[in-house]
């Protein structure tokens, strides 16, 4: 091709010239050009797919893996800053130049075949996967399931978090036809690990219609914990006396009982130590989830984005003890089901600080401040052009005892780590 691009900006910027669509849920194109690519993995593929909680269930296998002594490759997405945070490579960020000979070798496997940005990229990640010779993949499905991009691969173990309403448009108005979507991962006799505890009727006959070795939260796996320990059991092993998981939030166990369901699926293959277990969960990294920084005033950075994920962190948010005020930095796509997010929020947070994102498909600062406050009595809400120049505000705002919230869309809490996780005393 002409104008061969240089740096990995510029492969960035030609996959998103490519294809008119960003998202088109065909498995056809990806296939082909896998085939043309000659990808394979000779060691056991996780994939994990569900509404929320993909990441965290992702990072934490990723480091009882790693603890374990296996060698990892690990595949998540979106980005909260930098495009190589999606390519982890035994726990490390995959460096931009390495990635450049592997988007070369798509753009040269793809012939006229219009890539989406997520199927070029992800082709490209999985290239520098495969040289890597990992001990074990870990991929995090994108919004779906049967016709993500990462299903073009066939999963030895595949893994379910949980199904609630988001991406409506696409997969459809309810939990079951989502839920049957999502599964679409799973593979005949393979692993299908479901964690919600109650899961939609159409991921059990769909797990039952194709013969997949199905193991359910309650059932095969269960976990019981106080306030200082839990355990795990699972259908021939069991932990006991865990510490919690560094990874905060209300719905962190479930995450980690099913990653270890996961790994258990797969111990002929992948052998687990308990000291594995232990140090990769009280070890495990993931920014943006419940990530407390513990300053005056705290900030709490969360990329809660659909109305589940907004009562989990509220309920996370009731846990953390008294603070005066709690300020809230706020921005949100516009196709999100935008009050259902806003409203398990509401009781907590005193000053709204909404903020424009750099993306077309983000809720303008202005719309946002509308619908607050119009459900509002107490709350006053402002509007910031972007998430670290609300940050400020809400800092300039904030009491040492006060308590600041940024949530909402990646590029929300991405826009305030962009320059280094943020530290308030720098920043006031």
């Amino acid at each position: 091709m002409s104008n061969t691009p240089r740096t990995l900006d510029d492969w960035l910027a030609h996959c998103e010239r490519l294809h008119p669509k960003s998202i088109d849920l065909t498995l056809g194109r990806v296939r082909t050009v896998r085939e043309r690519l000659g990808l394979r993995f000779e060691c056991p593929l996780i994939s994990v797919a569900g509404t929320n909680g993909k990441g965290s269930t992702c990072a934490m296998i990723e480091s009882i893996a790693r603890h374990a002594g296996y060698r990892t490759a690990l595949y998540v997405k979106p980005h909260l800053v930098h495009f190589e945070e999606r390519c982890r490579i035994d726990g490390a960020m995959a460096d931009a130049a390495t990635l450049l000979p592997h988007f070369a070798a798509v753009e040269a496997a793809r012939g006229d075949i219009t890539l989406t940005y997520f199927e070029f990229t992800m082709l490209a990640i999985l290239r520098a996967f495969v040289q890597a010779k990992p001990e074990v993949v870990i991929l995090e499905v994108g919004l779906g399931g049967r016709l993500d991009a990462v299903n073009a691969f066939d999963a030895d173990c595949a893994v379910l978090t949980n199904v609630a309403l988001d991406h409506t448009e696409i997969l459809g108005p309810d939990r079951e036809s989502i839920g049957r979507e999502k599964a679409g991962i799973f593979r005949a006799g393979a692993p299908a690990i479901v964690g919600d505890p109650d899961p939609p009727a159409s991921v059990l006959a769909h797990a039952r219609s194709i013969g997949a070795d199905l193991w359910l939260q309650g059932r095969d796996f269960t976990l019981h914990g106080d306030r200082q320990q839990w355990s795990w059991r699972g259908r021939a092993r069991r932990f006991s006396a865990l510490a919690y998981p560094a990874l905060r939030g209300a719905n962190q166990l479930l995450n980690a009982a099913t990653a270890l369901a996961a790994l258990e699926s797969l111990h002929e293959r992948l052998p687990i130590s308990a000291q594995a277990v232990r140090t990769g969960l009280a070890l495990v990294e993931l920014p943006g989830r419940f990530q407390v920084v513990p300053e005056q005033p705290v900030l709490v950075l969360d990329v809660a984005h659909n109305p589940q994920a907004a009562a989990a962190l509220a309920a996370s948010l009731d846990q953390m003890g008294f603070y005066r005020r709690t300020f809230a930095v706020f921005g949100i796509m516009a196709d999100k089901h935008i009050d259902g997010v806003i409203a398990p929020l509401r009781p907590l947070v005193e000053r709204w600080f909404v903020t424009d994102l750099p993306i077309t498909r983000a809720a303008p600062a202005a719309a946002l401040a509308h619908r607050i406050a119009a459900g509002a009595s107490t709350s006053s809400v402002s509007t910031h052009a972007t998430p670290g120049e609300a940050l400020r505000a809400a800092l300039a705002a904030a009491d040492p005892a006060d308590r600041i919230l940024v949530f909402g869309s990646f590029y929300t809490v991405g826009g305030v780590l962009r320059d280094g996780l943020p530290r308030p005393a720098t920043l006031e």
